[in-house]
């Protein structure tokens, strides 16, 4: 079997599991329908003036969707390898590294797709913002949702388990209710959603309309998220997800 074979089938494949379509394609775009699309304020200009209010929501809970895409097809594949999938795919001649790349290429199509739907059902609703901006919120969207590969690969070599990874995948609408994903927060559920793990990428990935601006719920702002510490939440959250994947590796490959 070629690489682009086995990606084909197994991107079908996952395409195909009707829980994990629902949670990474259907629920985030019934989400933005109801928090992006239907409210009163959703066709208001942000501060910024680049795009509306809808367009912040869009972003939002499109990195939700990528990033559950990529925590559960990352988590998946961990769980796979340590319950005898790897020794079953070496007698094939595939290469671990292979079957690792072809992993990545699928969870990226897979994030992909949230990304592309939603953005569609917002371009012929209630979203507004130039085609520049567009393109840049949707391709840092897709980029931001690569450290929850790491979160998702952490929750598989930890539990080894198809429960914990769908559990590590249902957490993540905790994640991105304190990574303002959803709707703006403020106060003190601001300030410690700033050290959460999605509030970093969302803001990246909503930086091309937002400038750095932190919408209120209210008229306004609330301050601006310079770029570099957007940037540093990214960086660090990543090293310790690295890190956390690492030991946890090790630790595996000591007991085997």
């Amino acid at each position: 079997m070629s690489l682009s074979t086995y990606i084909l089938m197994d991107f079908w494949r996952n395409l195909r599991n009707v829980g994990n379509s629902f949670f990474i394609i259907v629920l985030p775009t019934v989400l933005f329908l109801i928090f992006g699309v239907s409210t009163d304020w959703s066709e208001f200009p942000l501060p910024s003036g680049h795009a509306n209010v809808s367009a912040h929501t869009l972003v939002g809970i499109a990195v939700y969707g990528a990033a559950t895409a990529t925590t559960s097809l990352a988590g998946a594949a961990a769980v796979e390898i340590q319950q005898g999938w790897g020794r079953q795919l070496a007698l094939t001649g595939m290469p671990h590294g292979l079957f690792i790349a072809a992993k990545s290429v699928i969870s990226l199509a897979m994030a992909t797709l949230p990304v592309v739907l939603i953005n569609v059902v917002g371009y012929f609703t209630a979203t507004e913002m130039d085609t520049g901006r567009w393109l840049a919120t949707a391709a840092l969207t897709v980029i931001a949702s690569l450290p929850f590969a790491l979160y998702g690969l952490a929750a598989g070599l930890a539990f080894r388990s198809d429960a914990a990874v769908g559990a590590a995948s249902g957490m993540l609408v905790v994640l991105g209710f304190l990574g303002n994903s959803f709707f703006p927060l403020e106060g003190v559920l601001l300030d410690i959603g700033r050290f959460t793990p999605m509030y970093g990428v969302t803001a990246l990935a909503r930086y091309p309309i937002s400038d750095g601006e932190i919408l209120s719920a209210g008229e306004g702002t609330l301050g601006t998220d310079p770029l570099w510490g957007i940037l540093l939440n990214i960086a660090a959250w990543s090293t310790v997800l690295a890190v956390a994947c690492f030991a946890l590796r090790s630790r595996s490959t000591a007991r085997s």
